[in-house]
C-alpha cells in the first residue's frame, strides 16, 4: 500500500522531490479535515461516514512511508516535523473531546494508537506528543462505560508496550494534569508563532517547512518531562494508571482482561528508577488495593462458609464463577472479589521487587488491617464466620512471597518470641486460636480450616510460631532419669491419672498389650514397627468396626500419607531443618513446659472427641495430621513417639489419646448393644444405610473418628520414619500388625 502510494506520488509530480510531495499530500489531507469543520452544517452524520477516517489513514501511511525512506537513523522527516510543530495531535484531542462529528473520539484513539505503534521514531519524549497523550488518557478515564472502551484499551496497550521497551518513558506518560511549566526556552517545541500554527494560511506548505539548518531539528529534540508538583499532589489526577484502573472495571470481559494485562506489563518494568517512580509518584498501589477493598465491602453480609469454600477455580483471567456450580446469593460478587485478589497476588508475583513490596503492604494495610481485622474481632458471630471463611479462601489462592509475608505478619504478629502461658488474648493470633475453641461449633470449624490452610503455606515462621518455638529445648522430656527399659516403666496404668478404676475393672480390654521394651536403632530412635503398632493397637477391638468394611483399611492411609509427606518435605526443604533432635543434658534442671496456645487448644479439643460433633472432630484430626506430617525431629518426637519419657505435668498427643481411650472404656459400658450400634453408625457415615437418629450418636461417631485417626497417625509415622525420610523398601503392614 505504502509503496504504491509513493509510486503514484512520484508519477504525479515527475522529477520533483519525493519528500516534498509527501509533505504536500500530508498537509492537504490535514487541511481537508479542518475544512470539514468550517463547511459542514450536519451535526448528526457519524464520523465514520465522512472522509475523516480515510484522511487520517492517509496521513498515517505517509508518516510511515516517509520514515522508511529516511536515510539518517533517528532523524525526523518533514511530515513528522510538521505534525509536531503544528500541534496536530493537540487539535485532534480537542476534536475528540467535542465528539463532533459523532464517533470522532473513536477515530482519534485509533489514530494515536496506530501512530505510536507504527512510527518507530521515539515520539513520547516530545512535549507536543506526551502532553496530548495525557489529555487523551484523561478523556478516556472520565467516561466510565463509554462506547470507546475498546479503542481506549488498545491505546493503553501501545503505551505500556512502549514503556516496557524503554522504562525511561514511564515518567513522561504517568504525569497527571498538574504540571508546572518550565521557563520558556529555545529548545521547547511548544512555543510557536501564532501564524505558524494556523494551517488555514498555508497555501504553500513548502515555504512553511522547518529549516533544519537553522535550528528546526534542535527545536524538535526530545524534551524532559515537565516538572511535577509536590509528590502526591497529582495522585488523584487521571493518567495512565487511573485510565487502566477504570478499564479494569469494565463490564466487557475482554476489555477488562486486556487492561489487567496492560497493568501487569506496566508494573513488571525492569528499571529500578521506573519502579520507584511508579510507587512514589503514581496512584498505582493505592488504586489496586482500594478496588480490592471496594469489592470486599460489596459482598453480602451473610455468606455461607461452605459456599465460600466450595467456590474454587477462580482466577483473574477467568473471574466469573463456573456455571456448573450451584448458585447462591452473592456468588457473582464473591467471584469478582476472589478474582481481583488473585490478580493482586499475580501482580505482586510478576512486578518489580520495589512495586511488589509496596503493593503487598498496601493490600495488607487497607484490606487486612483496616477492614478484615475488625470483622475477625467483632462480637457478631456472623461477622466472624464470614470474614474467617473469606480469609481462608484468600490464603488458598495466595502464591506471592511478598503478600504471604504480609499475611503471616498480620495473622501471627511481629513478635518472634513464643507467647507465655498466661498471655491474654491480646493479639489477633491468640484471638483466632480462641475461636477454634468457640462456643459456636461453626466458628470453631471455620477457624480450624483457616489454620489448616495456613500450615500449608511455604513460610517457616508459621510452624515456628505455632508449634516449634515451644518445643525447642525439649522441656517436655524428663531430665535426670535413665531411659526406660520397658514401656511399662513409662506408662504405669495403675498410677496414671488418665486412667480410672472403672477402666481397669472394665471387661473391655485393649486389643493388645503394649509391647515390652521397644527395640531401638543404633541412633536411639524407636523402631518404626513399635510406633506403628502402638497407634494401631490403641483402640480396643471392641471399639473397632473398620475390619467389617473393605474400604477403610490401613493401606489407603499409607498411600495418602506418603503423597502428603513428600509434598510437605519438598515445601520445607529450603529451611534446613536438622535430621535429629538435640541430645539432652542429663544435668540440666527441668523447666516448666508450655506446649503453646495452638497445641493446647488442639489437645483440649482432642480430649473431648467423644463429646463433639462429627464435623468438628474431622477438622481437629485433620489439623493434627497436617502438623504430624512436618519432617522436623521435635514434631515427630512430640506427636508421634509414644515412648518418650514425659516430664511431670506434660502431655503429648499419644498421652491425650490414651486418656480418651480410658474415658471410652467407661462410656461404652453404659451403651447397650454397643458393637452393633457402632457398626450401624459407621455405615451411616459411609452412606451405606439411611441416616436415622440413634441414642449416643455423638459418642458413636466420635469412636469412629478416633479409630480412623489412630490409623492415620500410624500411617504418617510409617512413611516418616526416620524423620528425614520414609523407608520406601518397607511394605505397609496389615491393620493391627507390622
Amino acid at each position: 500500500m505504502l509503496s504504491r502510494l509513493g509510486a503514484l506520488l512520484q508519477e504525479a509530480v515527475g522529477a520533483r522531490e519525493p519528500s516534498i510531495d509527501l509533505l504536500e499530500a500530508f498537509v492537504e489531507h490535514w487541511k481537508c479535515i479542518t475544512h470539514y469543520y468550517i463547511e459542514s452544517t450536519d451535526e448528526n452524520t457519524p464520523a465514520k461516514k465522512t472522509d475523516i477516517p480515510w484522511r487520517l489513514k492517509q496521513m498515517l501511511d505517509i508518516l510511515v512511508y516517509e520514515e522508511r525512506q529516511q536515510t539518517g537513523a533517528g532523524e525526523a522527516g518533514p511530515c513528522l516535523e510538521y505534525l509536531l510543530q503544528h500541534k496536530i495531535l493537540e487539535t485532534l484531542c480537542t476534536l475528540g473531546k467535542a465528539e463532533y462529528p459523532p464517533g470522532m473520539r473513536q477515530q482519534v484513539f485509533q489514530f494515536f494508537s496506530k501512530l505510536l505503534a507504527q512510527v518507530q521514531h521515539p515520539l513520547l519524549h516530545y512535549l507536543n506528543v506526551h502532553r496530548p497523550v495525557q489529555k487523551l488518557l484523561r478523556l478516556g478515564g472520565t467516561v466510565p462505560g463509554s462506547q470507546t472502551e475498546k479503542e481506549e484499551v488498545q491505546f493503553t496497550t501501545v503505551l505500556c508496550s512502549k514503556i516496557q521497551q524503554d522504562p525511561a518513558l514511564l515518567t513522561y506518560i504517568l504525569e497527571g494534569k498538574k504540571m508546572v511549566s518550565r521557563k520558556k526556552s529555545s529548545r521547547e517545541p511548544s512555543t510557536l508563532p501564532r501564524e505558524a500554527a494556523n494551517i488555514q494560511d498555508k497555501d504553500d506548505p513548502h515555504s512553511k517547512a522547518p529549516d533544519r539548518s537553522s535550528g528546526g531539528a534542535r527545536a524538535l529534540s526530545p524534551q524532559p518531562p515537565a516538572e511535577m508538583e509536590e509528590p502526591g499532589g497529582g495522585a488523584a489526577d487521571s493518567n495512565l494508571i487511573t485510565s487502566l484502573m477504570g478499564l479494569c472495571k469494565s463490564k466487557k470481559g475482554r476489555v477488562a482482561l486486556k487492561a489487567q494485562e496492560n497493568l501487569l506489563l506496566l508494573v513488571s518494568v525492569a528499571s529500578q528508577a521506573a519502579a520507584t517512580y511508579l510507587v512514589q509518584s503514581s496512584p498505582c498501589c493505592p488504586a489496586v488495593a482500594e478496588h480490592l477493598c471496594q469489592l470486599y465491602q460489596a459482598l453480602p453480609t451473610f455468606l455461607d462458609p461452605a459456599d465460600i469454600a466450595a467456590l474454587e477455580g477462580i482466577s483473574w483471567r477467568l473471574p466469573s464463577a463456573p456455571s456448573d456450580e450451584a448458585a447462591f446469593p452473592g456468588k457473582e460478587a464473591l467471584a469478582a472479589f476472589l478474582g481481583w485478589f488473585d490478580y493482586c497476588d499475580h501482580l505482586i508475583t510478576e512486578a518489580h521487587m520495589v512495586v511488589a513490596d509496596a503493593l503487598a503492604k498496601a493490600v495488607a494495610e487497607k484490606l487486612f488491617v483496616e477492614i478484615l481485622q475488625p470483622h475477625l474481632l467483632h462480637v457478631s458471630e456472623q461477622s466472624v464466620l464470614t470474614s474467617t471463611a473469606l480469609l481462608t479462601a484468600m490464603l488458598r489462592q495466595l502464591r506471592s512471597p511478598a503478600l504471604l509475608q504480609e499475611a503471616v505478619a498480620f495473622l501471627l504478629g511481629t513478635e518472634p518470641q513464643p507467647a507465655a502461658p498466661d498471655d491474654g488474648p491480646r493479639t489477633l493470633c491468640t484471638h483466632l486460636i480462641g475461636h477454634c475453641d468457640h462456643l459456636s461449633d461453626e466458628i470453631s470449624i471455620t477457624t480450624l480450616r483457616l489454620f489448616e490452610e495456613l500450615l500449608q503455606k511455604p513460610h517457616e515462621r508459621i510452624i515456628r510460631s505455632l508449634v516449634l518455638g515451644y518445643l525447642e529445648g525439649r522441656h517436655y522430656v524428663a531430665r535426670g532419669s535413665p531411659e526406660p527399659e520397658s514401656y511399662e516403666d513409662t506408662v504405669d496404668l495403675e498410677e496414671d491419672p488418665y486412667f480410672t478404676d472403672g477402666f481397669l475393672d472394665s471387661s473391655f480390654q485393649p486389643s493388645a498389650k503394649h509391647p515390652p521394651a521397644p527395640p531401638t536403632n543404633l541412633d536411639g530412635k524407636t523402631a518404626v514397627t513399635e510406633i506403628v503398632n502402638s497407634f494401631l493397637c490403641l483402640v480396643p477391638e471392641e471399639a473397632k468396626t473398620s475390619a467389617f468394611l473393605e474400604e477403610t483399611g490401613y493401606d489407603t492411609y499409607v498411600h495418602d500419607a506418603y503423597g502428603l509427606f513428600q509434598e510437605c518435605s519438598s515445601r520445607v526443604a529450603p529451611w534446613g531443618w536438622p535430621l535429629g533432635p538435640t541430645p539432652l543434658d542429663p544435668h540440666e534442671p527441668e523447666r516448666p513446659f508450655f506446649e503453646g496456645h495452638f497445641l493446647r487448644m488442639l489437645f483440649d479439643r482432642m480430649s473431648r472427641i467423644l463429646e463433639q460433633p462429627y464435623s468438628l472432630n474431622l477438622q481437629v484430626t485433620s489439623v493434627l495430621s497436617r502438623l504430624a506430617l512436618f519432617p522436623h525431629p521435635l514434631i515427630h518426637e512430640y506427636l508421634l513417639d509414644p515412648y518418650i519419657n514425659l516430664a511431670p505435668g506434660c502431655r503429648s498427643l499419644f498421652s491425650v489419646l490414651v486418656r480418651v481411650i480410658g474415658d471410652l472404656m467407661q462410656r461404652i459400658q453404659r451403651v447397650p448393644q454397643f458393637p452393633g450400634k457402632l457398626l450401624l453408625v459407621r455405615k451411616q457415615l459411609m452412606g451405606q444405610v439411611p441416616g436415622e437418629q440413634l441414642d449416643h450418636q455423638t459418642l458413636l461417631q466420635g469412636v469412629v473418628v478416633l479409630e480412623e485417626f489412630c490409623k492415620e497417625l500410624a500411617a504418617i509415622a510409617f512413611v516418616k520414619f526416620p524423620p528425614h525420610g520414609p523407608h520406601l523398601h518397607l511394605s505397609p503392614p496389615r491393620e493391627g500388625h507390622v
